[in-house]
């Protein structure tokens, strides 16, 4: 299990400086992700299931998708291993988080949330790190 953990610490690395779409925190500064809310398990040879709950500053926040679609987006690009990806808002924590869940967690509605040149902007900024 050592492996897991250590993978898991990956992910929190590479998630915990997003910055929020709204504050000039990160998502670790505003407890938006957590060590604890990172899981890894190994589904395959050398590929694993990574599953992220995260938890919105406020339970009707509209920004939960877009900080969804961050961590997506983000991990994509950074995670050095395979992997398979699920992320949900931590239970209870926001109004409509089945939505969100079902949204963030579909493949063709991700894409078509990052046609979107708005929105693709302030995932850029959220993702890229400060120099």
């Amino acid at each position: 299990r050592a492996m897991e953990h250590d993978r898991a610490m990956e992910v929190y690395d590479i998630i915990r400086t997003i910055r929020d779409p709204e504050k000039p925190n990160t998502l670790e500064e505003l407890e938006v992700v957590t060590e604890n809310g990172v899981e890894v398990q190994e589904i395959g040879e050398d590929e694993y299931l990574v599953i992220i709950r995260f938890t919105p500053t406020v339970p009707h926040c509209s920004l939960a998708t877009l900080i969804g679609l961050c961590l997506r987006v983000k991990l994509q690009r950074c995670l050095p291993f395979r992997h398979k990806l699920e992320i949900y808002i931590s239970e209870g924590t926001h109004s409509t988080e089945e939505d969100i869940n079902k949204q963030i967690n579909d493949k063709e509605r991700v894409a078509a949330a990052m046609e979107n040149p708005n929105l693709r902007e302030m995932v850029e900024q959220c993702v890229t790190e400060p120099d």
